[in-house]
């Protein structure tokens, strides 16, 4: 009993490391512009992509807590914020994820992506871009735990 029990340990410990080597759970996303959290957004992986969703809005509490996305077009258009898939089509290439597409829901706008890990996989660095990487915006995220 107690080697099975040490066995199913250390499966799970290797599959949360594995977890901690990816994009995938749970970020705090952090205003690049007022250094402020603004939301909590899942990371999943499906069939080698990874998609992120909103899950919290951290909101001041006169503020809708749960506003629509009026800037989005088409299906997104005037969807409630939390539950929404900002994030899609990412891919892993070599140390980064990249060849998706994030969706700013202040704007509307849908942007190319690429990740990347830093800081012992605690962080990662959201970039949101058009055409060339350059031309861009970088965001970082925390991970939670």
């Amino acid at each position: 009993m107690i080697k099975s029990s040490f066995a199913i340990l250390s499966l799970l410990a290797a599959q949360m490391a594995a977890a901690q080597s990816s994009p995938t759970g749970l970020w705090k996303t952090i205003d690049d512009k007022t250094g402020k959290v603004k939301s909590l957004v899942r990371i999943n992986e499906t069939g080698g992509e990874f998609q992120g969703k909103i899950e919290k809005l951290f909101r001041e509490a006169d503020q809708d807590q749960n506003p629509k996305c009026d800037k989005c077009e088409g299906s997104n258009k005037d969807q409630p914020l939390i539950g929404l898939t900002i994030l899609f089509n990412i891919k892993k290439d070599g140390d980064e994820y990249s060849g998706g597409k994030i969706l700013d829901p202040a704007n509307g706008k849908l942007y190319s992506s690429k990740l990347k890990l830093i800081e012992n996989n605690k962080k990662l660095e959201v970039r949101g871009y058009v055409g060339m990487p350059m031309f861009g915006r970088t965001q970082i995220w925390i991970r939670e735990e």
